[in-house]
């Protein structure tokens, strides 16, 4: 069973986890969820990113260039 627990209050949180320490309850914390202004600012950082070095993988269309160079395509 999953039970999730939301509060800002530290003290009776402190309180939540010593009991399940005493009755041996497996506690798994995760971060503070992320608001939907801090999603859209890391979403829009994520698709603006640029970089003026190479890319550690090289050329993509090089890549697969290469890669289907011996099979015809249907459409082609």
């Amino acid at each position: 069973m999953e039970l999730i627990l939301k509060s800002n209050n530290e003290q009776k949180i402190a309180k939540i986890l010593a009991l399940a320490k005493k009755l041996n309850i497996i506690i798994e914390k995760k971060d503070k969820a992320i608001d939907q202004n801090e999603r859209e600012a890391i979403k829009t950082r994520i698709l603006n990113f640029k970089t003026d070095e190479p890319s550690a993988f090289g050329d993509g269309v090089q890549w697969e260039r290469s890669q289907r160079e011996n099979r015809t395509l249907p459409f082609s």
